[in-house]
């Protein structure tokens, strides 16, 4: 069964839907690589100004889904191909984000969040590290606040992900709203435009995926493989506290 819900076309804009509620729309393996598939098909189509992603339930992104987990790899792959994909792609939530998800989030061009959302990178909590994701936020994310978040997985909200630079826009009513001006905007410019000004706001970015990204891979793997990280992913499993617990 499809993880992804088929794109919607409306005025030049293409809405890519995560559509696995069951799940939180976790990341899977097979997730991975039907969003993958998607966004090349969105940025071979010349009716496609921009791309939004967005989800169904009330959670954008869960993260990794623990139970068929992507390869970091993959998942490196994935938020590099947002980052570099010529047209904007606009992250809309309307729930909550953690962990993989802020990656995913992170990746996004422009972002708006209704005030129910909240984020959360819980990492640490499972014996991890936010570490592949990172190429993806530290670039884009105050470092004061990504030392706290990365460190204490506590739980913030829509104004807090915007001052910190994690989000765009913090909806203080509808998302949709919120995003009508963003996406006039975008239908106004023209596509090499669009290209041009997308490769200049995201240089930076794309030098952290080139400098760091194997060794984040590699460090990822260790700690997914390490004894700590299966006791905390056990117990989120299980719905207990993990051994360290205090």
């Amino acid at each position: 069964m499809s993880q992804l819900a088929a794109p919607v076309h409306d005025r030049g804009i293409t809405t890519l839907t995560l559509d696995s509620p069951t799940n939180r729309n976790a990341l899977s393996a097979a997730l991975v690589g039907e969003l993958s598939a998607a966004l090349d098909a969105c940025a071979a189509d010349e009716a496609t100004r921009a791309v939004v992603l967005t989800h169904t339930g009330n959670t954008f992104c869960a993260g990794a889904d623990l139970t068929a987990p992507p390869e970091p790899t993959a998942l490196v792959a994935l938020m590099r191909q947002i980052v570099a994909l010529p047209k904007p792609v606009v992250a809309r939530v309307d729930g909550h984000v953690r962990a993989g998800g802020l990656g995913l989030l992170g990746a996004c061009d422009i972002s708006a969040a209704g005030p129910d959302s909240s984020f959360a990178l819980t990492e640490s909590r499972l014996g991890l590290a936010p570490a592949v994701i990172s190429l993806a936020l530290l670039p884009r994310t105050d470092p004061r606040a990504a030392a706290r978040y990365y460190l204490t997985g506590e739980r913030f909200d829509a104004a807090e992900a915007t001052r910190i630079g994690l989000v765009t826009i913090a909806a203080e009513k509808g998302v949709d709203e919120a995003l009508a001006p963003v996406l006039d905007g975008l239908r106004r410019a023209s596509p090499q435009g669009l290209a041009a000004s997308k490769e200049l706001v995201t240089a930076s970015v794309l030098r952290s995926f080139d400098t760091h990204a194997e060794d984040l891979v590699a460090r990822s793997a260790a700690l997914f493989a390490s004894a700590e990280a299966r006791e905390g992913m056990t117990a989120f499993l299980e719905r207990r506290d993990p051994a360290w617990v205090l």
